[in-house]
């Protein structure tokens, strides 16, 4: 690392907030895995299982877009920093709304990260839609960003990604809209309808 000008610094001990947003990553995947696991009675290879599936959906989550090209809609993920590509599965059935005494071991920690699944990735859409009215001047929004584009009649977890194409401020030069061009078309948006990725921000 040091033939690369790489450095190495270490956050103070008892200080997790100098992490930033890769502690609150782990916070937040703490307070879902305790709230699941609270009363669920796991052998430490089923434990084990369920910490590899939810290591592997956090690496999974979307940070910022992979280039500056505005035709490139992939986004750069943990995963490409550990295997060089995004982190794919084979879709599962779902065991959310079947009873756990109805369930083999294998189908039981399915469901358990189906739960972590559902549970963590709205808190995480939720973060990025956040808009800092409080705690920053403004958020600046410009032309390449990568965005999630919130719809109505789909579910949190379909919402399609793009990237900002074109701006448009008011009278009072304040950007409240913006055209994004998606996969499968380009959609003039409010600001209050986009989430921007945690890099974004």
């Amino acid at each position: 690392m040091a033939d690369k000008n790489i450095q190495w610094h270490f956050i103070p001990p008892k200080a997790p907030h100098y992490g930033g947003l890769w502690e609150a990553a782990v916070k937040a995947a703490k307070r879902h895995l305790l709230r699941m696991t609270k009363n669920a009675h796991l052998k430490y290879e089923e434990l084990e299982t369920l910490l590899l599936q939810i290591e592997a959906i956090l690496n999974a989550r979307p940070l910022t877009p992979m280039s500056s090209d505005p035709n490139d809609l992939i986004p750069l993920t943990p995963g490409h920093f550990l295997i060089g590509n995004p982190l794919t599965s084979y879709p599962q059935p779902s065991f959310e709304k079947v009873p756990s005494n109805q369930l083999s071991r294998w189908q039981y920690i399915e469901q358990l990260r189906q739960h972590f699944w559902k549970r963590w990735s709205l808190e995480y859409l939720h973060h990025c839609q956040q808009r800092n009215k409080w705690q920053t001047q403004n958020v600046s929004i410009h032309v390449g960003q990568m965005v999630l584009l919130k719809e109505d009649n789909i579910p949190p977890l379909s919402w399609p990604l793009g990237r900002i194409q074109e701006v448009h401020p008011g009278k009072d030069d304040i950007i409240r809209i913006a055209t994004v061009r998606t996969n499968k078309g380009t959609y003039k948006r409010s600001l209050t309808r986009l989430c921007l990725l945690p890099f974004e921000i």
